[in-house]
C-alpha cells in the first residue's frame, strides 16, 4: 500500500458487513482490518497506525456515538465513517457534529464506502499536516529567550513598543532589539507573519 494512504478499521458486529467491506477494500489496494466490536478497538487502538475508521452506528456493548466520543477524548487520529440504517440517520448526523468525516446508508455500494474513505483520507492528511504545522511553529517559539518571548506576546496582541516598554518595564530601544530579535529567529517578514505564527502554534491571543 502506498506509504500516504490511510489503513482502514472496520467496526461491525455483523459478520458479512465486515468481510464485504474488507474485500471491497482490499481490492482497491487499501490495508484493513476489522473488529467485531469497539470495545475490542479501543483496547489496543493507542497500539494501531493511525487510519480510518469505518463503524457501524449501533452496536453491542458500545455503539459508533460513544466510540466517536472515546477517540475524541483520547487525542487519536482516527478520522470516523459512521455506517447508519435509514432509521439511523438522525445519530448519525449527531456523530458528525462530534467529529465523524461521513456517514453511509445502508444498504450502501462500492462508490459510497470509496468516496467516504477518500474524504477521511483527505481530512486525515490535513490534520496531519496541521499538527506537523502547529509543532514545527512551537519549535520555533521555544528558540526565544524568556524576555523575547515576552516582547512577542505582547507583539501578537498589537500592541506598539512603547506600550510594549510600559508593560514590561524596559526603555522603547530594548524592546527594539528584542523586536529585532524576535522577526529573525522565527523566520517573519512582518508582524501578519507573527500573528500566523502564533495562531498556528496554539498560542492563544487576546487584546
Amino acid at each position: 500500500m502506498e506509504e500516504s494512504r490511510v489503513r482502514v478499521y472496520i467496526i461491525d458486529d455483523d459478520d458479512a458487513v465486515r468481510d464485504s467491506l474488507s474485500v471491497q477494500l482490499e481490492s482497491t489496494g487499501y490495508e484493513v482490518a476489522s473488529f467485531p466490536s469497539a470495545v475490542g478497538f479501543l483496547e489496543i487502538a493507542t497500539s494501531l497506525q493511525p487510519g480510518c475508521v469505518i463503524s457501524d452506528v449501533q452496536m453491542p456493548d458500545m455503539d459508533g456515538m460513544e466510540l466517536q466520543q472515546r477517540l475524541n477524548d483520547m487525542k487519536l487520529d482516527f478520522p470516523v465513517v459512521i455506517v447508519t440504517g435509514h432509521a439511523d440517520v438522525a445519530l448519525a448526523v449527531r456523530a458528525m457534529k462530534a467529529g465523524a468525516v461521513d456517514f453511509i446508508e445502508k444498504p450502501f455500494d462500492e462508490e459510497a464506502i470509496l468516496n467516504s474513505v477518500q474524504h477521511a483520507q483527505t481530512r486525515f492528511a490535513a490534520q496531519r499536516a496541521s499538527a506537523q504545522a502547529g509543532a514545527t511553529a512551537r519549535e520555533k517559539l521555544g528558540t526565544l529567550t524568556p524576555r523575547e518571548r515576552e516582547v512577542f506576546d505582547e507583539m501578537v496582541r498589537g500592541k506598539q513598543n512603547k506600550m510594549i516598554a510600559y508593560d514590561l518595564d524596559i526603555s522603547p530601544r530594548t524592546v527594539e532589539v528584542h523586536r529585532a530579535r524576535v522577526l529573525e529567529k522565527l523566520e517573519a517578514r512582518s508582524l501578519s507573519e507573527l500573528v500566523r505564527l502564533a495562531l498556528t502554534a496554539g498560542v492563544p491571543i487576546t487584546s
